[in-house]
């Protein structure tokens, strides 16, 4: 395949051809015989774009649940309209935040009243709790012993579920979903790449994830974080990530315990990623990699609160961090709302984290956040919540350094993709020059993404001569 005339990143004007699955020629090149031809017009092209944290099943899952949550349900009447829907069998509620009922975690009870005959959960924005209704309840506990998690009051169960997914997908015989609709959605976003951070993740799930690329739904590169069990699974479609670390501050695990498993996963030679929403979540992570000592590539994921001090202290143990800044545009306002003014410097930062000498790499988090790395871009660089309020502006970063947090290279976040000859072909062209699109910032630019070679995204909302990014086949 050659594309000819493209303004490609870090190298200027020129053309360039691939090979199978690599980068072979850059610069003035003609067509071979019979050679795919890709007419850029000096759009932007662009290392393909890299999604450093996503939780791909249940992104799948979601187009079949029910909206429960801000923007589109914000009280009590608007989630019971919500769960109204027509039907017998189970019904699956995602994206609940309690500030919809008064700022209260749901019980069984509650959800009786909406809906007292079917069964019901409703899974929290986190995606680390459920709620059940005594339906739901009632057919789990047939069907299997009570776990850990479920919350008992007064020796009954109020129907709220804490870190038991396994434990939800074991009793309701739940298979993974399908890949391919959300594979989609992501390449035309010019997602060449992702890495699974669900710590759930284990040669199980790792089967299954290559199994949809061997059947070709699956057409991102894609790393897979989670379990040390992890270790030993035959990397078929899938590289290995790092050892996942979902920490809770409100049950933080046993200090010493905890210090063995990140030894563990050292001695895998894998680097490990904590879950850091929260100060003290933060200040425990650092205490455990101070204790077992710190490996190249161990990470904080979201980052969401970083004091000076505690980012001096990730800059000492050389961690790096995978952020989320569309989190700014889409949350920021009950942030500054529910957040003690004194902490609101410290949300999200970006700048100051990349100044500290921090490695940044960005992921969306979905699909607990927007999975469109154009609009997280944006959210960087404007430091704007949804309606407009400044969110730290001096954090924000121009719109080179954003579009870098998607181009770090998945197994070694402090190094930079790059379109040379001999690196893997995966490319995501825009339909303009990138002086135009980073004013932008915006999905629609997106013209056609190939990942390893091959074309998995083309923008179809062209005439018919421009189909295909007018592909044209070369004569002798």
């Amino acid at each position: 395949m050659l594309i000819r005339d493209a303004e490609i990143h870090g190298e200027g004007r020129a053309d360039l051809r691939i090979d199978g699955h690599l980068v072979t020629a850059i610069g003035t090149l003609e067509p071979r015989a019979g050679e795919p031809v890709i007419k850029a017009h000096g759009g932007a092209l662009l290392p393909g774009l890299h999604d450093h944290h996503i939780h791909l099943a249940a992104l799948a899952v979601r187009d079949a649940s029910v909206p429960c949550g801000p923007p589109e349900i914000t009280d009590i009447g608007g989630l019971s309209a919500a769960l109204s829907q027509p039907g017998k069998g189970w019904l699956r509620g995602i994206n609940f935040c309690e500030s919809i009922v008064g700022g209260t975690l749901p019980d069984a009870r509650m959800l009786d009243r909406m809906v007292p005959d079917r069964p019901v959960r409703l899974q929290h924005r986190t995606g680390r709790m459920w709620f059940l209704n005594s339906s739901a309840l009632a057919e789990l506990l047939d069907r299997a012993a009570p776990p850990p998690g479920l919350e008992r009051e007064h020796g009954r169960f109020t129907g709220r579920l804490f870190d038991e997914d396994r434990w939800l997908q074991d009793t309701l015989g739940s298979t993974p979903p399908d890949f391919a609709a959300v594979s989609a959605r992501l390449a035309a976003f010019g997602v060449t790449g992702l890495t699974d951070m669900s710590p759930g993740n284990d040669p199980g799930m790792a089967r299954h994830f290559g199994q949809e690329v061997a059947a070709g739904k699956l057409k991102q590169n894609t790393v897979l974080a989670g379990a040390l069990s992890l270790a030993g699974a035959a990397q078929e479609g899938w590289r290995l990530g790092p050892a996942k670390l979902h920490l809770h501050e409100s049950a933080l695990p046993d200090f010493d315990e905890t210090c063995r498993w990140i030894s563990q996963a050292h001695a895998q030679g894998r680097a490990v990623a904590v879950h850091c929403v929260t100060e003290v979540e933060l200040v425990f992570t650092l205490a455990l990699l101070e204790a077992s000592g710190s490996l190249d590539g161990d990470r904080v994921e979201h980052a969401s609160i970083v004091s000076p001090d505690l980012a001096a202290s990730m800059a000492d143990l050389g961690l790096h961090a995978c952020v989320q800044p569309q989190f700014v545009h889409e949350r920021g306002d009950r942030y500054l709302a529910q957040v003690e003014p004194r902490h609101h410097p410290d949300l999200y930062r970006l700048r100051s984290l990349r100044d500290a000498g921090i490695v940044l790499a960005g992921g969306s988090d979905g699909p607990y956040g927007s999975v469109d790395p154009w609009a997280a871009m944006k959210a960087a660089v404007r430091r704007l919540t949804r309606s407009g309020t400044p969110f730290t502006p001096d954090e924000a970063l121009t719109a080179e350094q954003a579009l870098a947090l998607y181009l770090a290279d998945p197994l070694d976040l402090s190094r930079r993709r790059r379109i040379a000859v001999g690196e893997p072909a995966d490319l995501c062209l825009l339909a303009r020059p990138w002086h135009e699109a980073r004013e932008r910032l915006d999905s629609q630019d997106v013209r056609i993404t190939v990942a390893s070679g091959r074309v998995i995204h083309q923008r179809v909302d062209q005439p018919p001569v421009e189909r295909f990014a007018r592909t044209e086949t070369a004569t002798a």
